[in-house]
């Protein structure tokens, strides 16, 4: 993180999580549904960096982002895979609702993706768990996340779908670190573990 930004402001820094996280979080979005274009966030500068056109015929199945203020295992935020009618533009936020997660390891490292719903779609807000999605969707997300980087010769291995407890307390774990690894310990807040249902 920069301490010398001037009075710019850093979307995975600056941008709350949310105040119902993690229940309703804010996601920064990097990445429209459909596109071939890998583009994240620059920690350093917080704008959208092209790091790469995805070397498979493959597009990306949904809008892909991140949670602000969280951060995980890997040094990034915490990732965010969001079910919506419409793509969206890089960069923009919303609100989104966690249903579930993908655990996945990318080169052997963990990077677990959260998937959501935007919390303000008709269509996708009354979804409340990863169950109550058609198979199929899930088959089609993880055959994207298996075959992306298949033709860079780099190996991701897909594991299981939890559901949306288990989400929220990964989300909540990485809210936690990132206080412990950002925040000043006298400014820090801790985030309560969500309720059992």
């Amino acid at each position: 993180m920069s301490f010398y930004r001037g009075t710019a402001s850093h979307p995975w820094h600056d941008l709350s999580p949310g105040e119902k996280a993690p229940e309703i979080c804010n996601a920064v979005i990097e990445i429209p549904r459909g596109s071939k274009v890998k583009y994240e966030l620059d920690k350093d500068t917080g704008l959208c960096y092209v790091d790469r056109i995805l070397y498979s015929s493959v597009v990306y199945p949904h809008n892909y982002g991140f949670i602000p203020k969280t951060l995980c295992e890997d040094g990034d935020p915490m990732d965010v895979l969001v079910l919506m009618q419409e793509s969206v533009v890089p960069m923009c936020f919303l609100r989104v609702k966690p249903i579930g997660v993908m655990q996945m390891l990318d080169q052997g490292e963990k990077d677990d993706k959260i998937i959501a719903v935007h919390a303000d779609d008709p269509e996708f807000r009354g979804f409340t768990d990863i169950s109550q999605l058609p198979p199929h969707r899930l088959a089609e997300i993880k055959r994207f996340f298996e075959d992306y980087k298949k033709n860079e010769h780099k190996e991701v291995f897909v594991d299981e779908f939890l559901g949306a407890d288990e989400a929220k307390k990964i989300i909540l774990e990485s809210l936690n670190m990132y206080q412990d690894h950002y925040v000043p310990k006298k400014l820090r807040s801790t985030y309560p573990e969500p309720e059992a249902k």
